[in-house]
């Protein structure tokens, strides 16, 4: 499977801005209900490192071919964030979320979702930039 590299900067583009949109959902982190359900990975803490890795992500849009270790990071990343976001939805009743504060059940129901969707964008640049490597 062959994609542009313009679809790749874009790639890294999305995954920034999805990660910056912790700042609706949390309403510029005013949003305690967030943090409420998941006082550990989601206190504004965690909600601003969410926001640091998606500028992260934005930072190596037009180079990411020369950072292959890092996007390996961000594939990590993405791996643990989906994981996490697995084992709180087997042992949380989401609807407890919407009940209290409808945009904190919205980001619940799809952060990891977003996650699994970018772990696997990242494994896939991370692979294509090891086999450009290995052609050079």
């Amino acid at each position: 499977m062959e994609i542009k590299s313009s679809r790749v900067t874009k790639g890294f583009i999305i995954a920034g801005l999805m990660n910056a949109s912790v700042l609706i959902f949390s309403r510029l982190f005013t949003n305690s209900t967030i943090a409420e359900f998941d006082p550990t990975v989601m206190s504004n803490f965690g909600l601003v490192m969410i926001l640091l890795w998606g500028l992260a992500y934005m930072s190596v849009a037009q180079n990411y071919h020369r950072v292959k270790w890092l996007i390996g990071v961000f594939a990590i990343e993405k791996f643990i964030y989906g994981c996490v976001w697995i084992n709180w939805m087997l042992n949380n009743d989401i609807a407890n979320v919407y009940e209290k504060d409808v945009m904190a059940g919205v980001f619940y129901s799809i952060y990891g979702i977003n996650d699994w969707i970018f772990f696997a964008f990242f494994l896939f640049v991370f692979f294509r930039a090891s086999k450009l490597r290995h052609k050079v």
